[in-house]
């Protein structure tokens, strides 16, 4: 039965410490998924700041200006974000239309086909998707360690359950204080499982959150670039 020279573990360290080969394995991968999770959570952490910073940064540039040209010269000066390359993929497909038009609007007196500015929003929702996917990167990875971890820690629990009435039936003693130290080492597993899944679990619905308020937020700010264009007279 578990000790520590020859008397009973007291705390959960001296548990791990001294818990069988089946159990630290279950801990260290444990530990890995929890390492894993935390770096993701920072990761994903950083990156909605920035993206933040840029969209308040992106959208305050676009208030000063008052025409379209304007306002694709002041995106084309700042740094790569999430609206800007919305913005440049929609202006850029509809120069490609009407080549000139921003220029001199002479050259925008017949408006989009209907099936050209339907390939206008399929463009713009397409970079949308885009962007989408790429906000959520890593993100699925904090539900995948979300569910594991609990089933994992689970595993451990098992295992080291099933340990323990070895050494039961192999010592012959089915006493408590013969019982307990087993068990006790079980279910640290089950522990470590629950102690790495409920952040991943609140951070995933959190990252998942963001992704969407952010997708919202470019399909939202398409829409207002066609009719922008469109109360310029370039559609």
């Amino acid at each position: 039965m578990l000790q520590v020279n020859g008397a009973i573990p007291t705390s959960s360290l001296e548990l791990v410490l001294n818990s069988s080969l089946e159990t630290k394995v279950v801990l260290g991968i444990t530990a890995v998924f929890s390492l894993v999770s935390w770096f993701l959570i920072g990761l994903k952490s950083w990156q909605m700041r920035r993206i933040r910073r840029q969209a308040t940064r992106f959208f305050a540039e676009i208030a000063r200006t008052h025409r379209l040209q304007d306002a694709y010269h002041t995106v084309m000066k700042l740094p790569p974000s999430p609206y800007g390359r919305v913005f440049r993929e929609g202006v850029n497909f509809f120069s490609e239309l009407r080549p000139g038009a921003l220029r001199d609007r002479s050259e925008a007196r017949d408006s989009l086909s209907s099936a050209q500015l339907e390939a206008l929003k399929m463009v713009l929702g397409k970079e949308v998707s885009a962007e989408r996917e790429a906000a959520a990167h890593y993100v699925s990875w904090l539900a995948t360690i979300g569910a594991v971890s609990p089933l994992l820690g689970l595993l451990g629990t098992v295992l080291g359950v099933m340990d323990a009435f070895l050494g039961i039936s192999r010592g012959g003693s089915g006493n408590i204080a013969a019982v307990a130290p087993g068990v006790a080492e079980a279910l640290v597993t089950t522990v470590a499982g629950l102690a790495t899944a409920i952040p991943a679990v609140m951070a995933y619905n959190h990252f998942a959150n963001r992704v969407g308020t952010l997708e919202g937020e470019l399909e939202g700010f398409g829409c207002q670039l066609v009719g922008w264009m469109a109360r310029e007279g370039l559609l």
